[in-house]
């Protein structure tokens, strides 16, 4: 059975103070210390040390929003995945359609930042979804498919069983609009499918559903065959709603 998993993406939010307050209301909930699933934070490059040091020993775990596609040299301004690891992240988000439209990242060097992670022993949630344009042209699909296939061809065999997936269709993303479960079902059970012509291994991958998630929504998402939790973006930055996402997806993974 695939790992259950809810993922906050931070973004560029917060403040020392805030995220600090924001962390141990979090840390502090009864049903955190208690979780069945994984649950963790992305949070900004220069936080990570604080979200560390709160986080610790805790059931939170912790990562980052990037990562650079080089292990190391002259690029000033990148993070790599050796450095991120340091502090201890467990996730680094890669792929996100934010990175590949705002700093036109190309497919491959998506598939880079994932080995790149992997090989730091960081677990990469490689994140592919489709515009509105092409949901509407019927291309979702083909576009997804692309996005996932360039991944898996830049990561040996022994290695493909280290990602995260998070299907996250562009048009939903801080809209506040969401995919129906129907939808969003139907595109899972086609990205578990394409993972399985590589190896049947790979039917156990967790696939998350992101985009606008809100408490309302996720229960009936969480209900769907093929979706194994969350990538929560705006829901991620208040306790409440992130708490209560986390309490929605660990009832379906019990149930």
């Amino acid at each position: 059975m695939p790992r259950k998993r809810v993922i906050g993406n931070w973004k560029m939010n917060g403040t020392i103070a805030s995220n600090a307050r924001l962390l141990r209301e979090i840390k502090d909930d009864m049903a955190i210390a208690a979780l069945t699933i994984d649950a963790a934070v992305c949070v900004p490059f220069l936080h990570v040390s604080e979200t560390q040091r709160i986080l610790t020993g805790t059931a939170l775990k912790w990562g980052v929003q990037d990562i650079s596609a080089f292990r190391e040299g002259a690029y000033t301004g990148e993070i790599s995945a050796d450095m991120v690891a340091e502090f201890g992240a467990t996730y680094a988000i890669v792929g996100h359609s934010e990175r590949r439209s705002h700093h036109a990242e190309a497919l491959t060097t998506v598939g880079a930042k994932a080995l790149r992670a992997i090989e730091a022993g960081i677990t990469p949630v490689v994140c592919v979804g489709e515009t509105l344009r092409e949901r509407e042209d019927g291309a979702a699909r083909e576009t997804v498919e692309t996005q996932l296939l360039a991944v898996l061809d830049s990561l040996p065999a022994d290695q493909m069983h280290s990602l995260v997936l998070a299907y996250e269709p562009v048009w939903a993303i801080g809209t506040g609009r969401s995919a129906s479960p129907r939808q969003a079902q139907e595109m899972h059970e086609f990205l578990r499918r394409l993972l399985r012509t590589r190896s049947e291994s790979l039917a156990d991958t967790t696939i998350l559903y992101g985009g606008s998630v809100k408490p309302a929504a996720a229960a009936d998402l969480f209900a769907q065959n093929d979706i194994d939790g969350a990538l929560v973006g705006g829901a991620s930055l208040e306790a409440g709603p992130f708490l209560d996402i986390i309490r929605l997806a660990a009832n379906h993974a019990g149930a």
